[in-house]
């Protein structure tokens, strides 16, 4: 697996090594000792998978307790996907990371607990699927609206994207509650995987 940091150096672009042969192709997605080794000691405890048509946006989503790293890849189409440093101590508080994941490219994205999260879907459908470090938590869920101006998040849409009723009423970033010093993050040591 080739592994390319991004403009926050926490969260990683992850290139799988993809083997191809007249039957179609073959990849390993998730390989504990592997992510290890690259300083991703985390447990993951829950899959999500979601399938959404061309122009959906979804998100920024994060959780204020029980945050989530997430493991992320496209299964089927293409979508823009973005994380959003919103670690108040953090270096890059407030900048943010897009990167293109597709069914071609076969990228994962790995997005550590601290960050926000949402995509843009590009191609006319497309499924994506992702692992969490901690369970899903409606009740500790928030939301970022979509197109702050602060962020200034450039997402590759040229027309109104389509939007949940969540995902509409998202708060501004400067309204957003946000990690600090306090909040411990759940990292486990190799030995709790």
């Amino acid at each position: 697996m080739q592994v390319s940091e991004t403009k926050i150096k926490d969260v990683l672009l992850l290139r799988p090594r993809v083997f191809h042969d007249e039957r179609g192709f073959f990849l390993e997605t998730y390989n504990q000792n592997v992510f290890e080794k690259l300083g991703i000691r985390y447990r993951f405890v829950q899959d999500n998978h979601s399938c959404s048509r061309k122009n959906v946006v979804r998100g920024l989503h994060y959780q204020i307790q029980q945050p989530q790293g997430k493991l992320v890849r496209v299964i089927r189409g293409e979508v823009f996907d973005v994380c959003v440093d919103i670690r108040s101590n953090s270096d890059t508080f407030g900048k943010w990371v897009g990167e293109t994941l597709s069914s071609e490219n076969k990228n994962a994205l790995w997005i550590p607990p601290g960050f926000a999260h949402g995509f843009l879907v590009l191609s006319d459908w497309a499924e994506f699927e992702y692992k969490t470090t901690d369970f899903y938590a409606p009740q500790h869920e928030r939301t970022i609206c979509w197109n702050d101006g602060d962020l200034a998040i450039k997402w590759p849409i040229s027309a109104p994207p389509e939007l949940s009723e969540k995902d509409k009423h998202g708060v501004p970033f400067r309204d957003a509650e946000v990690y600090g010093e306090a909040l411990p993050l759940p990292k486990l040591g190799g030995d709790q995987l």
